[in-house]
């Protein structure tokens, strides 16, 4: 997936997983979080079913972007207590 497809599907994941979570983070926090889940949703999912789902800006990646970046927010939350 190229780098813009990457920033835009991990802002709006991040926007996203954020306002699920009611994380009070800054736009900044919440793109960077984003991408993070991004990253890390799409190597969880290529992980358990060999397939990357992660692959262009469209709703799969969005979804699992956004699985991803509240996985990445709970993880914050832990390391931040």
């Amino acid at each position: 997936m190229g780098l813009i497809a990457t920033i835009v599907v991990g802002l709006i994941a991040g926007l996203l997983a954020s306002r699920v979570m009611k994380a009070d983070t800054s736009a900044l926090v919440d793109v960077l979080l984003g991408v993070a889940g991004s990253i890390l949703g799409g190597w969880i999912t290529s992980l358990l079913l060999g397939v990357d789902l992660v692959s262009g800006f469209n709703l799969t990646s969005i979804l699992v972007a956004f699985a991803g970046a509240v996985l990445v927010i709970v993880i914050y939350r832990a390391i931040k207590k």
